[in-house]
């Protein structure tokens, strides 16, 4: 098959004007191969020239390559251009500060260092004030630097938790958005201010190396925070109030980085918190964008923590704490003599309960000494209950709503991200179910890996004092909550496009039954009004109480389906036991009808 000659042309014109000479070389041996026949070259080429990479409230993300629907220098300086117009156009309004400002992360993949400074140059060159991070770092750095640094607005380059070979460019906003992510319908505004600057000539985009470089100041500032966020909310020791709780108590933890920047920022941490030293996992403990150790550097993926249970056994750890790449999600594994590995993840969701029953009971604890203190003063004994919200995603296990009821806080359940997360007002703790943790909203606006772990190290060390492990704090929440189940189907599929049909069909083929128990409610977030804003997701109760959940991936071409059970009946043992037989059930009856509806 010829190439058709529009697309030639796209791709002479890019050569023409890419700056970077690995992807320029890219698209010049596509191109000639493409000319010759070769019908794998002609498709990639396709592929990557067929529309422009979409700009969404998750920023961009995708795999490194030449053309506009991919990675590279060229679509990062277009979209820098872009969003500096739209903070220019912010500022005019008196949205933000004039001139407008922002701080620059980025991480240790391939190229994140490269893109940065394209974007430094670009914003600066437009009229932005720009400060740079001074070396590959956690992205919950970049967003605490924006309310730290007082900027108009983020970008933190990086792809997460993605495959080796994407990257990606994550944004956020100061001023009235206090440092979150950014949402709809600004996300639009943005998108057609990079249509803009993508039709100009990328060498009439202005450039400047008129920008600030921070030094270490920045990092300290978050590691100061954050150290004190945490040691202001540790239980104390009853016989001394200065000391906190369990502080002597020894705990063996091994950590992992997964090849990802959160070493250097979490060991500080941790130092400065007097936490336990941890043992690193050795091969994965230094930034490394190859990561060469795993397939798919995400602590949620089989096999991703095989090196931190093999140095978890060596060494007989207590507690295994892992980041991802960019150290805004963090699992945490347990000694499990039933597990082949001797260890066992926690799901997010379990992790996210108990996190969650800790910062109801922080917050308990504070409305209480503000009640005394009060009361000191005025010469009289009172009580003040606790205030705030605790807040997941809908696709969260519901057991936080528990957790609410019991203290009297609210509870909200938010669209997917810690954009609509970190919103809720009042917000004392938040969580989705995909290892993601705002544990201190006063610090930062977003999921932070490194402040979950540290809480987490800390209650893990507190539970060791009263002979128990994590797994007993989550026998305890069943008892005093209900016992939650909760699992995830997840089917992968060829494509973006692909999830987003499949979930065409499931939403023209909806379920009234499951397992035998009808379906009571169904939501569906596209209609108008069902949500903040419309989104491709299917909400089903069952008869029993039982939830189901069904959407498409934002980031990657899967679709996920969530189920959740609960049981507050009987013993421990009927609790989990009734909870989990209805999942197994519901699992099952579901992959049926997942599979007829993909045929």
């Amino acid at each position: 098959m010829a190439i058709d000659a529009a697309l030639e042309e796209q791709v002479l014109t890019w050569i023409e004007n890419d700056p970077d000479p690995a992807t320029r070389n890219e698209a010049t041996t596509l191109l000639h191969a493409a000319q010759s026949g070769d019908a794998t070259a002609l498709t990639q080429l396709s592929d990557a020239f067929s529309g422009r990479l979409k700009f969404g409230t998750a920023g961009l993300r995708a795999e490194l390559g030449a053309g506009p629907a991919r990675m590279n220098r060229v679509v990062v300086s277009q979209t820098s251009a872009g969003f500096a117009q739209f903070l220019l156009e912010r500022a005019a309004r008196g949205e933000t500060s004039t001139p407008p400002s922002i701080v620059i992360g980025y991480d240790g993949r391939i190229n994140s260092d490269v893109f940065a400074r394209d974007t430094a140059e670009i914003m600066a060159g437009a009229g932005i004030r720009v400060t740079l991070l001074p070396k590959a770092m956690p992205t919950p750095v970049t967003a605490f630097a924006v309310r730290h640094l007082n900027a108009s607005a983020g970008v933190m380059v990086t792809a997460s938790h993605n495959p080796p070979r994407d990257n990606g460019y994550k944004v956020y906003l100061g001023d009235a958005d206090a440092g979150s992510q950014i949402i709809p319908p600004v996300d639009g505004e943005i998108s057609q201010k990079i249509a803009a600057a993508a039709a100009a000539p990328l060498a009439k985009l202005a450039r400047s190396t008129d920008y600030t470089v921070a030094g270490d100041e920045v990092q300290q500032a978050y590691i100061d925070s954050v150290t004190k966020a945490v040691s202001e909310g540790l239980p104390r020791d009853p016989s001394n109030a200065a000391h906190a709780l369990a502080a002597d108590v020894s705990l063996s933890v091994v950590y992992t980085a997964m090849h990802g920047v959160g070493s250097e920022t979490a060991k500080r941490v941790f130092a400065k918190l007097a936490l336990p030293e941890v043992v690193p996992v050795p091969e994965q403990d230094q930034p490394d964008g190859r990561f060469p150790t795993v397939s798919f550097p995400n602590p949620e993926e089989p096999g991703a923590l095989d090196l931190a249970f093999r140095t978890a056994r060596e060494v007989g750890a207590e507690l295994v704490v892992a980041h991802d790449p960019d150290a805004d999600r963090l699992a945490i594994a347990l000694p499990d003599p039933e597990s082949p590995d001797g260890y066992r993840r926690l799901t997010g969701n379990e992790l996210g309960l108990l996190l969650g029953w800790r910062a109801a009971e922080r917050a308990a604890t504070q409305a209480q000494q503000q009640a005394q203190q009060q009361g000191q003063q005025q010469g009289q004994q009172q009580s003040q209950p606790a205030r705030g919200a605790l807040a997941c995603t809908n696709v969260s296990s519901p057991a936080l709503s528990a957790v609410a009821r019991a203290y009297g806080l609210d509870y909200a359940e938010t669209l997917s991200g810690f954009k609509w997360v970190s919103r809720v007002p009042g917000l004392v703790f938040g969580f989705e179910e995909a290892i993601g943790y705002l544990t201190h909203p006063e610090v930062i606006r977003d999921k932070d890996g490194i402040l979950a772990s540290a809480d987490a190290i800390a209650m893990a060390r507190e539970a060791k004092a009263q002979g128990k492990t994590l797994w007993h704090l989550l026998d305890d929440a069943s008892m005093r909550f209900g016992h939650f189940a909760s699992t995830q189907v997840v089917v992968r599929l060829g494509g973006m496009a692909e999830a987003t049909q499949l979930a065409s069909k499931l939403r023209a083929q909806p379920l009234t039954q499951l397992g035998g128990v009808a379906v009571t409610d169904l939501q569906d977030l596209m209609t108008p009004g069902s949500a903040a804003v419309p989104a491709n997701v299917l909400c089903y109760t069952l008869a029993d109480g039982t939830r189901v959940m069904i959407r498409p991936s934002g980031t990657e071409p899967k679709l996920k389906v969530y189920i959740d059970t609960f049981s507050d009946m009987g013993s421990l043992d009927e609790r989990q036991q009734r909870a989990v037989s209805a999942l197994d059930t519901f699992e099952t009856a579901l992959r049926e009808y997942l599979a007829h509806a993909a045929d």
